[in-house]
């Protein structure tokens, strides 16, 4: 059987579970064949099919995300090794890191709180040469794949990861202050019906938060204000409906709160000072 034949075959069969089947296709026989897509659909549609492309398929029929099979991710124009120990890093997060370039100083510190696969922490210290950054997260199956994604883009010097858990008494003892904070934490509510792509495959730590969504913005927002430096900013990743319940809560612990939208126009961070 030729590449070409079973993209087709393969798309027939995607095509009940996922809405990008022939894009998913593309990009697993691609994987297989160890090509770009491109050079795939330049070069290769009359190659034999690679005997490992089946399996991969048989992945992705089962609602496994597809950077999970590839073991990477693009974000912000980078590519980041993903596991099933670390959340998909998505195109609107990108909207946290826009915020945070926008009151970033030119140099200092920052803190990810719950840096996961270190998306956020790295994307911003790349485009911030001067800043340094720790990364911290209670998983230790994170902890190794953000460590692996700085080494991979030259930044293990500057972007040191921690094992840490904010529900811990005296987690950010020896940590200092910070000038910028940033933070994507668990905000999905409990009861929350979620696709099997997501609710199967990615960490439930990661996603999760109480019946409302808000228990970790309750427990890291009253702590804002011992890690940030005199004039620091936090920039904090929220579900699209809960601008107004956490910046209630940042209200209460002494901090303004400005909204940022994502591309879709939906509320997708927001900046306290």
């Amino acid at each position: 059987m030729t590449v070409a034949v079973a993209l087709r075959e393969a798309t027939a069969r995607l095509t009940e579970t996922s809405d990008t089947a022939r894009l998913d296709a593309e990009l697993l026989m691609a994987h297989a064949l160890g090509v770009s897509r491109s050079d795939m659909l330049l070069r290769h549609m009359s190659d034999d099919a690679p005997a490992g492309f089946a399996s991969l398929v048989d992945r992705r029929v089962h609602r496994e995300p597809i950077a999970y099979i590839l073991g990477d991710a693009e974000f912000y124009g980078r590519r980041f090794i993903v596991t099933p120990d670390v959340l998909i890093p998505r195109g609107d997060s990108e909207c946290v890191v826009e915020a945070a370039l926008a009151v970033a100083p030119d140099s200092g510190r920052a803190l990810d709180m719950g840096t996961g696969s270190g998306a956020l922490l790295i994307t911003l210290l790349a485009e911030r040469p001067s800043l340094a950054g720790v990364g911290i997260d209670a998983s230790l199956g994170a902890i190794a794949v953000a460590a692996a994604n700085a080494g991979r883009l030259g930044l293990q010097e500057r972007a040191h990861v921690l094992h840490a858990n904010w529900h811990e008494p005296g987690w950010s003892d020896e940590l200092g202050r910070f000038d910028l904070i940033i933070a994507n934490p668990p905000y999905v509510e409990t009861t929350a019906q979620l696709d099997p792509d997501v609710r199967d495959y990615e960490p439930a730590s990661a996603l999760f938060s109480g019946e409302e969504g808000l228990d970790d913005y309750r427990a890291i927002i009253p702590q804002l204000r011992q890690l940030l430096t005199e004039g620091g900013a936090a920039v904090l990743e929220i579900g699209a409906s809960q601008a107004a319940q956490v910046t209630n809560i940042a209200e209460k612990n002494g901090f303004s709160a400005e909204l940022r939208c994502d591309l879709a126009g939906r509320p997708r961070a927001l900046i306290l000072r």
